[in-house]
Formats: C-alpha cells, sequence, structure tokens
C-alpha cells in the first residue's frame, strides 16, 4: 500500500477523498493544517470522520501563528486587497496549508501527497506547486480534479457509505481561516447572483452603532481599544467575532484564476478589511507620497504573486524587506464607527502625524513659505512644459 498524506480540511471534497482513496488500495494518513480557522471541537470532529471514513491516521497542525509572522502582516504592511476588494483569504492560507503537508510526507516518508481541490481553480496550482517543490519526489493525487465530480455526486458517494452529508454543507463551499471565510455555491457560479443571508458564516445581528479605536505599532496591528491581548492574532481573531455581526468585510470578488478563467466568490473578513483601510489610513498620514507611490505599486505585484501561488520566489523576500523598512512610522490610532453593513474610519490619533508637523493648513495658511517662493517653485516646475512647447512652435 502507497503512503499517502491527504490535506485534509474536514470539507466535502477531502472527506470525499478520504473514503475514495481507500477505497482505491491507497494508505491515508489525513492531517489538517489549522491557519486560525477551527476550534478545538472541530478538529475533535475531523478527527473522528477522517478516521471513520478509513484514514490510517489523523493529524492535526495549528501553524496561525507562522502563517501571520511569514504572511499576513506583509499584506497588512501592503494594504493589499485583491482588485481592490478581496483580502486574499484562501489564497494567502492555501500556500501554507501546502507547504504544511508536503513537510509532514517528507516526514513520516510518505510517497505521496494528495488534495481535493477541482480542475476549475486556484488551489490545484498552489497545491500542486508547494508540492513540486517540497524537494522530494511525491507522487500528487487529485481525485476531484481527475474524475471531475460535482458536489452532488460527492454527497452521493458518502451517503451510499454511510456518511450523510449536511444540506447546507452541501450546498456551499465554505473555507475559514484567520484573515476571512469563502463562501461559494450556485450563486457565485453566476454574474447576477447575490448569496442568500444565510449563506454567510455570521448572521448580522447588531443594529446600532459602536466607536472602535484600532492600535498599531511599527505597521502591525495591535489591538483595539483599552483592551490588550497576546499578541496580533489574537487581537485579529478578536477584532473579527466583535465586528463580524456587523456584517462588515462582506463582498462577493470577481477576479482571474491562475489558469486563465474568470472566478466568482463569496467573502467575509471584517477583521481583514477593518486591519487594512485603518492601517491605510495611517500610512497616508505618517508616510511620504514616493513611500505611499512604490508602496501601493509593490503592494498589488506581492499580492498578484501571493495570489498566484508564487509565494517561494525569493523576490518575494526582497519585497518583504521593502514593506517592513516602510512601517518605523506607522504608529497610532485609527478612530472608526461600526454600523450594520458599513463601517466609516473617522481619523487618526499618532505622534507620527506628518499633518501636525506645524508648517502650515491646507487651504488656509502656511508657516513654512512665502507666495514668492511658490511662484519662484512654480516657474521652475515649468520649464520642461515650456521647452516642449518652443520646440514644438518652430516645426
Amino acid at each position: 500500500m502507497k503512503k499517502i498524506v491527504l490535506a485534509y480540511s474536514g470539507g466535502l471534497d477531502t472527506s470525499f477523498c478520504v473514503k475514495y482513496l481507500t477505497e482505491q488500495g491507497y494508505e491515508i494518513h489525513a492531517l489538517t493544517v489549522d491557519t486560525g480557522g477551527f476550534s478545538a471541537e472541530e478538529i475533535k470532529e475531523m478527527e473522528a470522520r477522517a478516521l471513520r471514513l478509513g484514514a490510517a491516521s489523523y493529524k492535526s497542525v495549528d501553524v496561525t501563528g507562522e502563517y501571520y509572522d511569514e504572511c499576513l502582516r506583509y499584506l497588512v504592511y501592503g494594504n493589499c486587497l485583491r482588485y481592490q476588494t478581496y483580502p486574499m483569504s484562501v489564497s494567502a492560507e492555501r500556500m501554507f496549508q501546502a507547504m504544511t503537508t508536503a513537510r509532514y510526507a517528507v516526514e513520516i516518508g510518505a510517497d505521496g501527497v494528495a488534495h481535493g481541490s477541482t480542475g476549475a481553480g486556484n488551489d490545484q496550482v498552489r497545491f500542486d506547486l508547494a508540492f513540486e517543490l517540497s524537494g522530494k519526489e511525491l507522487e500528487i493525487i487529485t481525485p476531484i480534479r481527475d474524475l471531475k465530480l460535482s458536489r452532488q455526486e460527492e454527497v452521493d458517494f458518502l451517503a451510499k457509505h454511510g456518511l450523510q452529508w449536511p444540506e447546507k454543507k452541501g450546498t456551499y463551499s465554505i473555507n475559514a481561516g484567520l484573515w476571512g471565510t469563502s463562501v461559494g455555491g450556485a450563486e457565485t457560479l453566476t454574474s447576477n447572483k447575490p448569496l442568500p443571508e444565510d449563506a454567510w458564516p455570521v448572521q448580522v445581528t447588531e443594529t446600532e452603532a459602536r466607536k472602535l479605536d484600532l492600535h498599531f505599532t511599527e505597521g502591525q496591528f495591535t489591538g483595539f481599544d483599552d483592551q490588550e491581548f497576546d499578541g496580533p492574532v489574537a487581537a485579529i481573531k478578536a477584532l473579527e467575532k466583535l465586528a463580524a455581526p456587523f456584517g462588515i468585510g462582506r463582498d462577493v470578488h470577481v477576479g482571474d484564476t491562475i489558469i486563465g478563467i474568470k472566478g466568482r466568490v463569496g467573502f467575509a473578513a471584517a477583521a481583514a478589511v477593518l486591519i487594512i483601510k485603518g492601517h491605510h489610513l495611517l500610512e497616508k498620514h505618517t508616510l511620504g507620497k514616493w513611500q505611499l507611490f512604490w508602496k501601493e505599486q509593490l503592494s498589488n505585484w506581492y499580492g498578484m504573486m501571493l495570489h498566484e501561488g508564487q509565494f517561494l520566489d525569493p523576490v518575494m523576500r526582497d519585497v518583504e524587506a521593502f514593506l517592513e523598512s516602510s512601517q518605523t512610522t506607522v504608529n497610532g490610532t485609527v478612530h472608526v464607527t461600526l454600523h450594520p453593513h458599513r463601517f466609516q474610519l473617522d481619523g487618526i490619533t499618532s505622534n507620527d502625524d506628518l499633518l501636525g508637523a506645524g508648517f502650515g493648513s491646507y487651504g488656509e495658511m502656511n508657516k513654512g513659505w512665502s507666495g514668492e517662493d511658490v511662484r519662484g517653485f512654480t516657474k521652475i516646475m515649468s520649464v520642461p512644459g515650456r521647452i516642449r512647447n518652443a520646440v514644438q512652435d518652430k516645426k
């Protein structure tokens, strides 16, 4: 029997893989890589289900801290939103799940690795690429992709083998992690249908506005209001719990997949969206215009590379070094008001605020120059244009 490590999320696709591959004669070792989306109770349920379906062993590994330190904080530094919309919740965590799965396969001497990705999305490329770069010749097994199965066919297969899949879980593909939850279903396969309210992981229960202060130190989100947290991961989880019932951070993203087709997916990422938007506002007060300009260019490119599975390319470490070096003065508090289904950035308080440097008030007065200084400055700025006009006039 070939020993195979399965990247196991406990969802429909990977549950199918456990049973199907076991029936095909493989020795399946299910590995759940937790990137902040599972509770202890859910882990226990997944273990019981995997073993019931025939897995030879089950193991869970929590890489949330590593995931934040090596990836998420750079997404914050870069204010990274795919197409100015999606915080790349799944794009980021899949690479860490794939890399951890490959390491574990090498560790236990497995013959191969398996994942439950379909043949139409991005995850198949991310998993395959990480497995190929593991340094070992691991066989890559992908039942859902190879058999071209629909979700209903998977549900029927499991029912035939004694596991009744809950109707809602069979209808929607839900992926939860520290940086948000993605939701895919029949509506996201269209161009015009929104997700129904009950498809979202957290229902809107908050009806009154709430003031909120987000704190940042050298670009890292450290907490909110007067609460103290044991690191950024704990602060992010607490913010998500607080803000999700407002329905904040929900949207449906339309993007280009790595393999070239358009894709549409719903996501709920209250903490991620609040942190990125708050951080961006703080940066506009504390960084110079050329820092902001080059950060925007490189951050957009960094997000694209991450989205397309290129996290392991050495150039990503170079961009991360630039992003981190830009965060020295990104310190302070961002004042936010939460409302049902929306939020408002009210302003910031920071000792590094360049707006309060005392040189003047925009549109009102100045203290660092005279009107004649501006007149001369503007005249010098016009020289290249005047030269160009003079040359053109001679033609």
